[in-house]
Protein backbone atom coordinates (compact mmCIF):
# COMPACT_ATOMS: atom_id res chain seq x y z
CA UNK A 1 0.00 0.00 0.00
CA UNK A 2 1.42 3.49 -1.06
CA UNK A 3 2.41 5.25 2.30
CA UNK A 4 0.15 8.55 0.94
CA UNK A 5 -3.09 6.49 0.68
CA UNK A 6 -5.07 6.09 4.09
CA UNK A 7 -6.06 2.67 4.63
CA UNK A 8 -9.95 2.23 5.20
CA UNK A 9 -12.19 -0.84 6.18
CA UNK A 10 -15.76 -1.12 4.99
CA UNK A 11 -18.38 -3.08 7.23
CA UNK A 12 -21.84 -4.66 4.93
CA UNK A 13 -23.94 -7.11 5.58
CA UNK A 14 -25.83 -7.61 2.02
CA UNK A 15 -26.09 -6.52 -1.17
CA UNK A 16 -23.24 -3.89 -0.44
CA UNK A 17 -23.97 -0.90 -3.06
CA UNK A 18 -22.86 1.76 -0.47
CA UNK A 19 -19.58 -0.47 -0.41
CA UNK A 20 -19.63 -0.68 -4.51
CA UNK A 21 -19.91 3.24 -4.32
CA UNK A 22 -17.73 3.89 -2.00
CA UNK A 23 -14.92 1.67 -3.98
CA UNK A 24 -15.75 3.19 -7.28
CA UNK A 25 -14.86 6.80 -6.15
CA UNK A 26 -11.47 6.94 -6.29
CA UNK A 27 -10.96 8.03 -2.88
CA UNK A 28 -8.02 9.41 -1.66
CA UNK A 29 -7.03 6.00 0.35
CA UNK A 30 -7.36 1.73 -0.09
CA UNK A 31 -10.14 -0.20 0.91
CA UNK A 32 -7.62 -3.08 2.92
CA UNK A 33 -10.72 -5.03 3.97
CA UNK A 34 -13.97 -5.67 3.14
CA UNK A 35 -15.83 -7.44 6.33
CA UNK A 36 -19.20 -8.98 6.22
CA UNK A 37 -20.95 -10.62 9.79
CA UNK A 38 -23.34 -12.64 6.72
CA UNK A 39 -21.31 -15.50 4.65
CA UNK A 40 -24.15 -15.08 1.96
CA UNK A 41 -23.44 -11.29 1.65
CA UNK A 42 -23.92 -10.06 -2.11
CA UNK A 43 -21.89 -7.45 -1.15
CA UNK A 44 -18.72 -10.15 -0.81
CA UNK A 45 -18.58 -11.03 -4.56
CA UNK A 46 -18.94 -7.35 -5.48
CA UNK A 47 -15.63 -6.94 -3.42
CA UNK A 48 -13.71 -10.05 -4.60
CA UNK A 49 -14.86 -8.98 -8.72
CA UNK A 50 -12.75 -5.23 -7.46
CA UNK A 51 -9.68 -7.12 -6.21
CA UNK A 52 -10.41 -6.14 -2.14
CA UNK A 53 -9.82 -8.95 0.10
CA UNK A 54 -13.34 -9.65 1.98
CA UNK A 55 -13.76 -11.49 5.23
CA UNK A 56 -16.41 -13.10 7.34
CA UNK A 57 -16.61 -13.19 10.65
CA UNK A 58 -20.61 -14.42 11.35
CA UNK A 59 -21.99 -13.71 13.81
CA UNK A 60 -24.42 -16.79 14.81
CA UNK A 61 -21.39 -18.14 15.41
CA UNK A 62 -20.47 -16.18 18.27
CA UNK A 63 -22.59 -16.86 21.74
CA UNK A 64 -22.65 -13.36 22.43
CA UNK A 65 -22.84 -9.80 21.33
CA UNK A 66 -20.09 -8.91 23.20
CA UNK A 67 -17.72 -11.80 21.54
CA UNK A 68 -18.91 -10.94 18.56
CA UNK A 69 -17.75 -7.66 18.94
CA UNK A 70 -14.45 -8.45 19.95
CA UNK A 71 -13.95 -10.51 17.31
CA UNK A 72 -14.85 -7.96 14.90
CA UNK A 73 -12.57 -5.48 16.30
CA UNK A 74 -9.42 -7.56 16.64
CA UNK A 75 -9.98 -8.06 13.00
CA UNK A 76 -9.96 -5.17 11.91
CA UNK A 77 -7.40 -3.63 14.26
CA UNK A 78 -5.03 -5.61 12.51
CA UNK A 79 -5.58 -3.63 9.20
CA UNK A 80 -4.55 -0.58 11.48
CA UNK A 81 -7.46 1.28 9.36
CA UNK A 82 -7.68 5.03 9.59
CA UNK A 83 -11.94 4.91 9.04
CA UNK A 84 -14.35 2.23 9.67
CA UNK A 85 -16.94 3.13 7.31
CA UNK A 86 -20.53 0.98 7.68
CA UNK A 87 -22.24 0.24 4.89
CA UNK A 88 -25.43 -1.32 5.55
CA UNK A 89 -23.92 -3.63 8.72
CA UNK A 90 -27.30 -4.66 10.15
CA UNK A 91 -26.04 -5.15 13.75
CA UNK A 92 -26.00 -3.05 16.58
CA UNK A 93 -22.94 -3.07 17.73
CA UNK A 94 -21.72 -2.85 21.56
CA UNK A 95 -20.78 0.44 23.29
CA UNK A 96 -17.17 -0.91 24.22
CA UNK A 97 -16.80 -1.43 20.18
CA UNK A 98 -18.24 1.86 19.10
CA UNK A 99 -16.11 3.63 22.03
CA UNK A 100 -12.92 1.75 20.43
CA UNK A 101 -13.51 3.38 17.16
CA UNK A 102 -14.77 6.89 18.08
CA UNK A 103 -13.54 9.29 15.81
CA UNK A 104 -13.35 6.72 13.19
CA UNK A 105 -16.20 5.08 12.35
CA UNK A 106 -18.89 6.48 10.38
CA UNK A 107 -22.25 5.13 9.37
CA UNK A 108 -24.74 6.45 6.39
CA UNK A 109 -28.91 6.16 7.40
CA UNK A 110 -31.54 6.41 5.02
CA UNK A 111 -33.65 9.14 6.60
CA UNK A 112 -33.11 13.03 7.38
CA UNK A 113 -32.07 12.27 10.83
CA UNK A 114 -32.70 12.93 13.84
CA UNK A 115 -36.27 11.99 11.99
CA UNK A 116 -37.11 8.26 11.91
CA UNK A 117 -34.09 6.90 13.42
CA UNK A 118 -33.81 2.68 13.00
CA UNK A 119 -35.50 0.41 10.57
CA UNK A 120 -38.96 1.36 8.39
CA UNK A 121 -37.54 4.80 7.66
CA UNK A 122 -39.47 5.15 4.56
CA UNK A 123 -42.63 3.80 5.96
CA UNK A 124 -42.12 5.86 8.75
CA UNK A 125 -41.89 9.40 6.42
CA UNK A 126 -44.78 8.05 4.43
CA UNK A 127 -47.01 7.50 7.14
CA UNK A 128 -46.02 11.13 8.61
CA UNK A 129 -46.62 12.69 4.96
CA UNK A 130 -43.37 14.44 4.82
CA UNK A 131 -42.53 16.34 1.96
CA UNK A 132 -38.83 15.36 2.22
CA UNK A 133 -36.96 13.26 2.97
CA UNK A 134 -33.34 11.55 2.63
CA UNK A 135 -29.93 10.25 4.18
CA UNK A 136 -27.92 10.93 6.65
CA UNK A 137 -23.58 10.35 7.15
CA UNK A 138 -23.00 10.60 11.03
CA UNK A 139 -19.95 9.55 13.29
CA UNK A 140 -20.92 5.99 14.85
CA UNK A 141 -21.48 6.91 18.92
CA UNK A 142 -23.16 4.44 21.89
CA UNK A 143 -26.63 6.12 20.79
CA UNK A 144 -28.17 4.43 17.53
CA UNK A 145 -28.55 6.42 14.77
CA UNK A 146 -27.57 9.23 17.44
CA UNK A 147 -23.83 10.37 16.19
CA UNK A 148 -22.66 13.64 15.14
CA UNK A 149 -24.27 14.69 11.83
CA UNK A 150 -21.87 15.21 9.11
CA UNK A 151 -23.89 15.75 6.12
CA UNK A 152 -27.37 14.76 4.38
CA UNK A 153 -28.67 14.33 1.40
CA UNK A 154 -32.46 15.58 0.61
CA UNK A 155 -34.67 14.35 -2.13
CA UNK A 156 -38.66 15.13 -2.20
CA UNK A 157 -41.34 12.71 -1.43
CA UNK A 158 -43.86 12.50 -4.30
CA UNK A 159 -47.63 12.43 -4.04
CA UNK A 160 -47.46 8.80 -5.87
CA UNK A 161 -44.44 7.53 -3.88
CA UNK A 162 -44.46 4.05 -2.36
CA UNK A 163 -42.56 2.57 0.07
CA UNK A 164 -40.34 1.13 -2.85
CA UNK A 165 -39.88 4.39 -5.25
CA UNK A 166 -39.20 6.31 -2.15
CA UNK A 167 -36.20 3.89 -0.97
CA UNK A 168 -34.95 4.20 -4.54
CA UNK A 169 -34.64 7.77 -4.70
CA UNK A 170 -33.11 7.82 -1.38
CA UNK A 171 -30.45 4.67 -1.90
CA UNK A 172 -29.49 6.97 -5.28
CA UNK A 173 -28.84 10.27 -2.55
CA UNK A 174 -26.93 7.69 -0.58
CA UNK A 175 -24.61 6.80 -3.58
CA UNK A 176 -23.31 10.39 -4.03
CA UNK A 177 -22.95 11.57 -0.23
CA UNK A 178 -21.47 8.77 0.67
CA UNK A 179 -17.94 9.14 -1.10
CA UNK A 180 -18.32 12.25 -0.74
CA UNK A 181 -18.17 12.41 3.06
CA UNK A 182 -15.75 9.56 2.80
CA UNK A 183 -13.35 11.56 0.48
CA UNK A 184 -13.50 14.86 3.61
CA UNK A 185 -12.54 12.47 5.93
CA UNK A 186 -9.97 10.83 4.30
CA UNK A 187 -8.11 13.74 3.27
CA UNK A 188 -9.00 15.39 6.84
CA UNK A 189 -11.30 18.15 5.81
CA UNK A 190 -14.07 16.94 8.59
CA UNK A 191 -12.92 15.58 11.71
CA UNK A 192 -14.40 15.25 15.20
CA UNK A 193 -13.61 16.54 18.15
CA UNK A 194 -14.91 16.49 21.66
CA UNK A 195 -18.11 15.57 19.88
CA UNK A 196 -18.09 18.45 17.85
CA UNK A 197 -17.73 17.89 13.94
CA UNK A 198 -14.85 20.39 12.39
CA UNK A 199 -14.94 21.32 8.63
CA UNK A 200 -12.24 23.34 6.80
CA UNK A 201 -13.53 26.73 6.01
CA UNK A 202 -13.40 25.84 2.22
CA UNK A 203 -15.74 23.06 2.91
CA UNK A 204 -18.29 25.12 5.29
CA UNK A 205 -21.27 26.12 3.36
CA UNK A 206 -21.00 22.64 1.34
CA UNK A 207 -21.17 20.19 4.13
CA UNK A 208 -23.46 22.17 6.33
CA UNK A 209 -26.25 22.49 3.83
CA UNK A 210 -28.40 20.02 2.51
CA UNK A 211 -27.19 18.42 -0.81
CA UNK A 212 -30.50 18.46 -2.50
CA UNK A 213 -30.87 16.02 -5.53
CA UNK A 214 -33.31 15.06 -7.51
Amino acid sequence: MSLDLKPYVILISGQGSNMAALLDSKLPGQCVAVISNRPDATGLALAKARGIHTVVIDHRRFATREAFDLALMTEIDGYTPRLVFLAGFMRILSSTFVTHFYTRMVNIHPSLLPAFPGLKTHASALAANAKTHGCTVHFVTPAVDGGPIIAQAKVPVLPEDTESTLAHRVLAAEHLLYPRVARWLLTEQVTLTEGQVNYEKSLTLEAADLIVTN
